[in-house]
């Protein structure tokens, strides 16, 4: 198993942080009655934040195997293109 750089992290904690808040709006605009085309313009906003951290922590973990690998053919090509497509 991969273990992801802290540092790489915090930018995609702080990208789910803003995703978590944007899922709190979509909440009070369905509270509030707002019109459906806004509230499906948020969670388009969330879902496009959401699929983005994943790619970046994929990314981050992608990176991470090479450099640990040394290069060598140990990356498990068919796991990283599975955890890719559970995205799409």
């Amino acid at each position: 198993m991969v273990e992801l750089p802290r540092e790489d992290m915090d930018k995609v904690i702080k990208r789910l942080r803003r995703a978590q808040g944007q899922i709190g709006g979509v909440l009070r605009m369905i509270d509030e009655g707002r019109e459906c085309e806004e509230i499906v313009t948020q969670l388009a906003a969330v879902s496009r934040a959401l699929d983005r951290a994943g790619f970046a922590i994929i990314a981050t973990g992608l990176k991470q195997c090479l450099i640990d690998s040394g290069g060598e053919d140990s990356l498990d090509s068919e796991k990283m293109e599975k955890l890719f497509l559970s995205l799409a």
